[in-house]
């Protein structure tokens, strides 16, 4: 078994970071090398007050240094497809935050450089890898619930500030970018059950800028007949909720995006609260963060050759229904562009 403690290269000084990488990354034992922001100095005080080895002029440094092997990337969503491409073309191995690239058709490139650099470039769907998702998924193996039948997820939040990127067109914002995405991939990870993946087969929303939606929602259909259902807003009260609906049963998850806030999963069988043979338990599968759980499933893929739940064969197909939910929605799909116009965040 290699122990080796990965070597983690961030690009930016992103708020997520903290939450996403430095924590787990303390708690795994890996390193935080290097870190490179929009200015030295942000990068400077990023460094002290999270113990990064050493600060890079630019991005262009972090990728071309010989002592990062895994590069982070938290930067703004227009900038993940070209930065990914970039370190993979690096030879680097990425850790790239939600969403994989603007839209599908960068999405596609950025595999595709991926692939022929031999390289693991891993979306960071974190839900997918703490105990509470995968439980979803045994209860659906051991036939408890039954027959897939339906799907419903709710990624609410308040309104970020008017200047947060997630309200920009151009840095590839909006809510199904920044929440959606949760929702449909979890749709994605019940393909197994629902006989093939999920299809679009109508969407509504609005914007709160142009171009950029404050709400959105989509409705799915599984090949099985299992119908879906995925509502995100950026402008209304918290709630990341799962419900998966069976024909003998349920399961209700009350945070599948930040499972440790709140690890309850709420099960209920039987044909309904009349029914004698109705049942209802609350089981809770750890408050430990998903992102520590992703961090070890990164390590344990790079230095063991253990599978990953995800590739980027996974963040295309997701790229592909974000751009879908969008095109039904009478919303533009998000515009890639050249990393010489980008702003990094």
């Amino acid at each position: 078994m290699n122990s080796e403690p990965l070597r983690i290269g961030i690009l930016g000084a992103a708020r997520i970071t903290d939450l996403a990488l430095v924590g787990p990354a303390h708690t795994t034992g890996d390193r935080l090398v290097a870190v490179a922001a929009r200015s030295r100095s942000r990068a400077e005080a990023f460094a002290a007050e999270h113990g990064v080895e050493r600060v890079l002029e630019d991005y262009a440094a972090l990728l071309a240094d010989d002592e990062v092997e895994l590069v982070y990337n938290p930067l703004a969503n227009s900038l993940h497809g070209p930065w990914n491409t970039a370190a993979a073309l690096a030879g680097k191995h990425v850790l790239s935050e939600k969403p994989f690239a603007a839209n599908a058709e960068e999405a596609r490139s950025t595999a595709a450089t991926a692939l022929a650099a031999g390289v693991t470039v891993i979306e960071g769907f974190h839900y997918l890898h703490h105990p509470l998702m995968q439980r979803v998924h045994e209860l659906l193996d051991d036939g408890e619930l039954g027959d897939l039948r339906e799907v419903e997820a709710h990624i609410t939040m308040p309104a970020p500030p008017a200047d947060d990127p997630r309200w920009s067109f151009e840095l590839a914002g909006g809510a199904v970018m920044d929440l959606g995405c949760y929702g449909l991939h979890a749709h994605r990870s019940l393909a197994p059950w629902g006989g093939g993946e999920p299809r679009v087969v109508g969407a509504r929303g609005a914007e709160r800028y142009s171009g950029v939606d404050e709400w959105v929602e989509a409705d799915l259909e599984f090949p099985g007949g299992a119908s879906g259902f995925v509502r995100c807003s950026m402008n209304a009260q918290w709630r990341l909720t799962l419900r998966v609906v069976g024909s003998l049963g349920e399961v209700t998850v009350a945070n599948f995006v930040l499972p440790h806030k709140d690890d309850r999963l709420v099960v209920r069988t039987g044909s309904g609260p009349a029914s004698t043979g109705h049942t209802e338990r609350t089981e809770r599968l750890g408050t430990r963060s998903s992102y520590t759980y992703q961090l070890e499933a990164v390590r344990a893929h790079l230095r063991e050759g253990a599978p990953l739940a995800l590739d980027v064969h996974d963040a295309v197909a997701t790229a592909e229904l974000i751009d879908s939910v969008y095109t039904a929605a009478g919303l533009p799909v998000r515009p890639a562009h050249a990393l010489a116009t980008h702003h990094d965040s």
